[in-house]
């Protein structure tokens, strides 16, 4: 059984979340890079706080693997930037794995299949299947 998330981890869930966008959407603009939309659409920190699992929303989709390969080789330094902002509000900065969230394609399927008049439901295998992380 999963044992519940303490209130700190959840404080530093959402500082974390704010923390990562705002470096994140800093970097897309200095980078003068176009049409690319970031979102961070969840934070989970272990309970030891030593790694945080970053979930991305990275539209267009199309370029959602490259940028995230991108991101993970150069974490190290997402890294140093967060430890530079946040160094008063945390001991030590987790170390950050990203992971793509596709729950936005998978919603945008179910609707593809209601509107085809198939009921996702019924037929499961209809839907191309998620992985768990």
């Amino acid at each position: 059984m999963k044992k519940p998330e303490t209130a700190r981890q959840q404080k530093i869930n959402t500082v974390l979340q704010q923390e990562v966008a705002t470096l994140l959407q800093q970097a897309l603009r200095e980078g003068s890079v176009k049409n690319l939309l970031v979102s961070v659409t969840k934070v989970r920190v272990t309970s030891d706080l030593s790694t945080a699992k970053i979930y991305l929303s990275i539209f267009p989709a199309k370029d959602a693997t490259a940028y995230l390969d991108t991101l993970q080789e150069n974490s190290y330094q997402l890294r140093h930037d967060l430890a530079q902002k946040m160094k008063n509000q945390l001991r030590r900065v987790p170390d950050l794995h990203f992971y793509l969230d596709d729950s936005l394609d998978y919603i945008q399927g179910i609707e593809q299949e209601l509107s085809k008049g198939v009921n996702p439901l019924k037929n499961p295998e209809t839907l191309a299947s998620r992985q768990k992380k």
